[in-house]
Order: C-alpha cells, then sequence, then structure tokens
C-alpha cells in the first residue's frame, strides 16, 4: 500500500507583485534558494509542490518557479497576519533566476528590519 500525497498534481499560482514594498514583505530570503509569501486562503499543507508564475514589478516576462510549501499562515491567524502560504523556491535554474531577479530589485533592501508577512 502506498501514500499519496495530499495534492496529487501541483497547484499552479499566478503571482503578480507590482510595488517594491510589496516585494519586500513577500519575500522569504531565510529561506534556503528563497522564497515567497504567496496570499491565500486555500488549504494547503507543508511539503505540497506548487508551481507559480511570478511577475515582478514592471517586468512583463513571468518567470515560472515550482516549489514546495514551507510556511503556513492560516485564514484567522493571531495579530491580523494575511493568511497564506510561504513557497520555497526549488533548487533549479529557474529557483535561482527567481531568487536572483527578486534580490537584485530588492538590493539594499534586505538589510531592512521592516516587517514582512512571515517575520
Amino acid at each position: 500500500m502506498s501514500s499519496v500525497p495530499s495534492m496529487t498534481r501541483p497547484g499552479v499560482l499566478s503571482l503578480a507583485i507590482k510595488e517594491k514594498s510589496a516585494l519586500f514583505a513577500a519575500y522569504m530570503p531565510f529561506v534556503k534558494g528563497g522564497g515567497l509569501f504567496v496570499p491565500s486562503t486555500k488549504s494547503y499543507q507543508i511539503g505540497d509542490e506548487v508551481f507559480m508564475l511570478l511577475s515582478l514589478l514592471d517586468d512583463v516576462n513571468k518567470i515560472p518557479v515550482a516549489g514546495r510549501v514551507v510556511w503556513i499562515t492560516p485564514v484567522g491567524c493571531h495579530g491580523g497576519k494575511t493568511p497564506g502560504i510561504g513557497v520555497q523556491f526549488d533548487q533549479n535554474e529557474n529557483g535561482v533566476v527567481a531568487r536572483n531577479k527578486i534580490e537584485g530589485l530588492l538590493g539594499g533592501a534586505l538589510k531592512a528590519v521592516r516587517p514582512t508577512h512571515t517575520m
């Protein structure tokens, strides 16, 4: 008997981040290989695979990147936090491209101590 993952196909998420402040709030630099917080009220489990199409700031090109859920902020979370999931980028070419693009856009803002969606 084999165990079946909670999702048999990866979820597909489309995420458009138009402002640098929103990108800062969503980026998860503390996750190995980088990751993003994706607002969602859909139910996910840690380890679920997801596929994202990212649109960042003014760039018309979408970055396709796969990853796994590593963070969950449930609906109704204490403190009024935005519900959603943190997705760790896969350690492949697209994951590296996404991380490098985000870190390039954020530049020195990565050292800021402002609160984000996750920390």
